[in-house]
């Protein structure tokens, strides 16, 4: 039906110009490298835009055009459709420089169980404020259970669980294109298999999709894959193990197994893929390695148990095992703070440091110390170095692992954040293909460009065709790199010439235009 609309559409422009040699484009990209998005071989071809379309694919040397970029040396590819976006400051920072800058044009909010509610208000806000990018959302689980049952560790009602259900299909209604879940946060981890099945019925039936923030990442890695296998063949639902990774050294190379089990479900049937950030560090709320049974109530809660030297002993035991196994591996200097609103001089340092500045040794005890005060004091966030470099490699070769950024939208300035906030699109482009082989070009724009568009549904953006919508990208292949570091994130990618958004300019000549020529995205 869209291609349909599509052809249309193109030719009715091309009936009221009289003739494609008359055309007068808006913008005509010459002499570049064009690569589709599927997967193959580029092309030296050009590229004619109208409005917001794509009108040519071919040789436009002699056409008439309001704009002309000369693309000659640089690669010109689908606009980047990021798969995990963390949009919450999108009211404060509607242009998306962070995002746009990496060569994103779309972005997919509500992850991690975690969205705006109601969606369709939300929605509406950003139509009428205008953005920088395009955006589409998830509804999230953890959401409609606090809606339901604030931070309750139990199982719902048969009338709670309904509630949720009809709350899953409202956010389906109002355009989200799926569910997502937190099963590590609060409160998703308190659900079971069961419910989660129930709610991504809802999500299924309205032809949407299952991401998952796994319920464990480390040692419970395999069972906690096997679940959203599980989830995929009960609600008949198209499922994505988002961010998708192995923590803790005792898991290192385990990403083996679980890439197997992925194919293995795979070959029976089931839509299961993968995203990924091109880094070896994690980042998440410090509460990641408290026990998700300590922090039932809220925070309020947390504070009179650990102010019990009974209960305290319990919690302290199981952030020591977490530290010593999952985001720490042992070692305090593998914590690094990276946002602390009630302290923001530990910005940048690690749990070594903090321990240290107090005169403590840095052991597992003094750290579990120093984690329950971090959240007793309202949490923080934090980048977990505990990843291994080979398994990253091995989960980003994988064919159904799509790139994404698990970014935070931010500017110069603000927090110590992860640099994959500024930097995972081109970093793939620079350091994994270029530098390091393990990706070719193609590949790595197959999976930021058409296979997440795939994924989604999306029909009119994510590869470039004529009657598709102009999200571009134009990069240098021989100098796109990240700048951003882990001790100085706060840096924009280079070699990344122009990112055009719906057919408008929102990177010109490497400089950022300001643009707000994002569209929100509706499911239905």
């Amino acid at each position: 039906m869209m291609n349909n609309y599509r052809f249309l559409i193109l030719s009715i422009i091309l009936l009221v110009a009289g003739c494609s040699e008359n055309i007068e484009y808006d913008i005509v990209i010459q002499n570049g490298t064009v690569y589709d998005g599927n997967g193959g071989e580029p092309i030296s071809s050009d590229v004619g835009i109208i409005g917001s379309e794509i009108i040519t694919i071919g040789n436009l040397s002699q056409a008439k055009s309001k704009t002309v970029i000369d693309a000659n040396g640089l690669a010109v590819t689908p606009g980047f459709i990021d798969m995990h976006a963390h949009l919450d400051p999108i009211l404060n920072l509607p242009l998306g420089e962070s995002a746009v800058r990496q060569g994103i044009t779309t972005s997919l909010g509500g992850p991690d169980g975690s969205s705006p509610w109601p969606i369709a208000q939300h929605l509406d806000t950003l139509e009428s404020i205008g953005i920088g990018m395009n955006v589409a959302y998830l509804v999230g689980h953890n959401t409609v259970r606090r809606n339901v049952l604030n931070l309750e560790n139990r199982a719902p009602t048969e009338a709670e669980l309904l509630l949720m259900a009809s709350q899953i299909r409202q956010g389906m209604e109002e355009g989200a294109f799926g569910i997502s879940t937190g099963l590590k946060y609060v409160p998703g981890s308190f659900s079971n298999v069961d419910e989660v099945i129930e709610l991504s019925k809802q999500a299924s039936a309205a032809g949407g999709i299952y991401t998952s923030h796994l319920r464990e990442e480390g040692l419970g890695l395999f069972p906690a894959v096997q679940e959203a296998i599980t989830i995929s063949r009960e609600a008949d639902i198209p499922v994505i193990l988002t961010h998708h990774k192995v923590i803790g050294q005792p898991m290192w190379g385990k990403s083996v197994q679980t890439l197997a089990m992925v194919d293995s479900a795979r070959a029976l049937g089931l839509d299961i893929k993968m995203d990924q950030y091109p880094y070896a560090a994690s980042y998440t709320s410090i509460s990641v390695v408290i026990p998700g049974w300590a922090r039932a109530g809220g925070n309020d809660a947390f504070r009179e148990r650990v102010a019990d030297p009974v209960e305290r002993a319990k919690i302290k035991k199981e952030i020591e095992y977490n530290l010593l196994t999952d985001r720490g591996g042992g070692d305090l200097s593998r914590v690094q703070f990276a946002r602390v609103r009630w302290m923001p001089e530990l910005e940048g340092k690690t749990l070594k440091d903090w321990a240290a500045m107090r005169g403590l040794e840095p052991t597992l005890s003094n750290g579990a110390d120093l984690v329950i005060e971090a959240q007793v004091n309202g949490g923080a966030s934090c980048v977990f170095h505990a990843m291994n470099e080979e398994d990253v490699e091995r989960i980003m070769q994988h064919p159904m692992t799509m790139i994404a950024s698990d970014g935070r939208l931010v500017e110069p300035g603000n927090g110590h954040p992860h640099p994959r906030w500024y930097g995972t699109f081109p970093r793939v482009l620079g350091r994994y293909v270029r530098e390091r082989g393990t990706l070719t070009l193609p590949q790595a724009i197959y999976k930021m460009t058409k296979l997440p568009a795939t994924s989604l549904g999306l029909e009119d953006r994510g590869w470039l065709e004529e009657g598709m919508k102009a999200d571009i990208v134009i990069f240098d292949p021989e100098k796109v790199i990240d700048k951003a570091t882990f001790e100085e994130p706060h840096q924009y990618s280079e070699g990344i010439h122009y990112v055009i958004v719906n057919g408008q300019q929102a990177v010109k000549e490497g400089e950022f235009q300001g643009l707000r020529a994002g569209k929100v995205l509706r499911k239905n």
